[in-house]
């Protein structure tokens, strides 16, 4: 398992880590605890959102639209 020691919200380190609260995002070795300053800050991670490109990006960067000296069939007209 892996340890985060720096609280994600506020970007503080912790040193000592006994008494404060931790989630463990994962399972097995890849595993990460990841400890908070406080439950207040460990809330406040648990309730931002997920990013899953997979199945929230409902965007794509191909633009279909011709550019400036495209020809519609793909072949460049000879010009002279």
């Amino acid at each position: 398992m892996r340890i985060e020691r720096t609280d994600p919200v506020t970007g503080k380190t912790l040193t000592h880590t006994d008494g404060h609260p931790y989630l463990v995002e994962g399972e097995g070795p890849d595993a990460l605890r990841i400890y908070f300053e406080s439950e207040e800050t460990r809330r406040k991670y648990q309730d931002m959102g997920t990013e899953r490109p997979e199945r929230d990006l409902h965007r794509t960067l191909d633009n279909p639209a011709p550019l400036p000296g495209d020809e519609p069939n793909g072949i460049p007209q000879q010009r002279g």
